[in-house]
């Protein structure tokens, strides 16, 4: 069992309060590594849950708002206990998610630049009073916070998604009802501690509750005393909250699934594009949202762009993440790692070719996939078709700029795409064609605490991050003065 000073409570917090469940019931975290049991969480009912929206009601302040001094101190207060502890919150993150030791310690330090962001622009926030005087009025913009809010966040950044919200949620004045996926809540319980600990936060401010999505989403959906939804996810679950909050007319925050496009002319630094590539795809084990999931590569410069991209992947080392030398580690759970597998089979079957890894009938147990690359896929595959969410690289080739634009575009989903060429006009050409929230050129980095992030189509709706993060949990009221 998993042992850690951030980690003596394995409770839920409402109301300022560790709470367990009163009937007792826990659920098992596992290490992806081992298979191990190593905590037994408490997994919260119905009224719990109730319990958790009724604090954060109580923490709500509409006529006398949370300064924004106040509210500032309580985004450094956090931001300062992750940055001071991020080797132990790193560490849990590690056994209970697999990635390596030193990217999920990253992962801390990304997740405490989202509360800096905010905590240096919160003056945004601020009432404002428009120049013009219409109708013989002045005429005053408040921003006011939205309410209590539930942010359900995956598992895949344990650390990182909740930051996004909670940043910006905090900024507002907005209580939460947080919800952790339930194979990764031990990071959360180590947040919910620094935060018990360095945080003069009122009580009702910050709730968390695990155990059942059916459970705890239901109480969510339907309370009328929580207007806001803000999950990450897949587009199932993100559409099925659409319904389910249609009745209340609930705001809705919704990062979902995507299908990258990482496109590679002819013109590109092959080198870096590669080199590029090995950092977007692996990064956890290729089990998040923005990494490259289809890579087109120009016809003339397949070959060697395979050759660099088999060079670089038959030297990644597979293995438990806690030892710090390794380049990936376990995918979260079986379901993931046979749908990987699936993934690469009916490629196979289908004509694509093995360039680097593994065949399916060698790799073993356990949960450790190793990093593979497929060349000659088509658009009939699986991997092209689905967001395979793990180490595989599938290439497929295209000749002109057209026609690698439709294909990009041949899909429902619009979060992250990525675009490498030495030519400018075209780079922003290909750009403005793409229908994704997020588009690299010359550069496969995701998301940044300074700049707004989000999907487009089936991807979702809403930003994270920026100023346009920022102001994701206020309304704003105008309120106009007669003379």
């Amino acid at each position: 069992m998993i042992e850690s000073p951030l980690l003596e409570k394995l409770n839920g917090y409402i109301g300022g309060r560790w709470t367990d469940n009163a009937q007792g019931n826990t659920f098992d975290v596992y290490n992806p590594a081992t298979g191990d049991v190593i905590a037994k969480v408490a997994s919260m009912s119905e009224s719990e849950v109730e319990d958790a929206v009724a604090a954060g009601k109580s923490a709500l302040r509409l006529t006398s708002p949370y300064s924004i001094e106040t509210r500032r101190k309580w985004l450094e207060d956090i931001r300062d206990a992750l940055k001071a502890n991020k080797e132990e919150v790193g560490r849990i993150l590690c056994m209970e998610h697999g990635k390596p030791l030193h990217e999920a310690q990253g992962e801390v330090d990304y997740a405490a630049g989202f509360f800096d962001y905010c905590s240096k622009h919160i003056q945004a926030l601020d009432a404002h009073t428009i120049p013009e005087k219409p109708k013989d009025c002045t005429w005053t913009v408040h921003y006011r916070p939205v309410g209590v809010t539930g942010l359900i966040t995956p598992w895949n950044f344990p650390i990182g998604m909740i930051a996004k919200k909670l940043s910006a949620a905090l900024a507002a004045g907005c209580p939460s009802v947080i919800k952790p996926a339930s194979e990764t809540p031990l990071t959360m319980i180590a947040l919910f501690s620094l935060m018990d600990q360095h945080t003069d936060m009122p009580d009702g401010m910050v709730n968390l509750v695990m155990g059942k999505a059916s459970v705890i989403g239901k109480v969510l959906c339907e309370s009328p005393d929580v207007p806001m939804l803000s999950f990450t996810g897949s587009t199932e679950v993100g559409r099925k909250l659409i319904v389910d909050t249609a009745e209340q007319v609930k705001k809705l925050a919704l990062e979902l699934g995507g299908n990258a496009p990482f496109i590679v002319f002819d013109d590109a630094d092959l080198d870096a594009a590669a080199d590029n590539l090995i950092a977007n795809k692996f990064r956890g084990g290729g089990q998040t949202c923005v990494c490259a999931n289809r890579i087109f590569v120009h016809e003339k410069v397949a070959d060697a762009f395979g050759e660099k991209l088999a060079e670089r992947v038959n030297k990644m080392t597979v293995g438990d993440g806690i030892n710090g030398d390794v380049d990936l580690g376990p995918l979260i759970n079986k379901a993931g790692f046979d749908k990987v597998k699936r993934h690469l089979e009916d490629a196979l079957e289908q004509g694509a070719s093995l360039v680097a890894g593994k065949q399916p009938g060698d790799l073993g147990d356990g949960l450790f996939f190793p990093p593979t690359v497929i060349t000659d896929v088509t658009r009939d595959m699986c991997c092209y078709r689905e967001e395979t969410f793990g180490p595989l690289v599938p290439m497929a080739l295209f000749r002109t700029e057209e026609e690698v634009i439709e294909a990009g575009n041949d899909t429902e989903f619009g979060l992250a795409s990525y675009v490498f060429t030495g030519d400018a006009d075209r780079a922003q050409r290909v750009a403005a064609g793409l229908r994704f929230g997020h588009c690299g050129w010359n550069t496969g980095t995701g998301p940044t605490p300074e700049a707004p992030f989000g999907g487009m189509k089936a991807s979702g709706t809403g930003r994270e991050g920026g100023l346009e993060g920022l102001f994701e949990f206020v309304e704003a009221q105008t309120v106009p003065r007669g003379f």
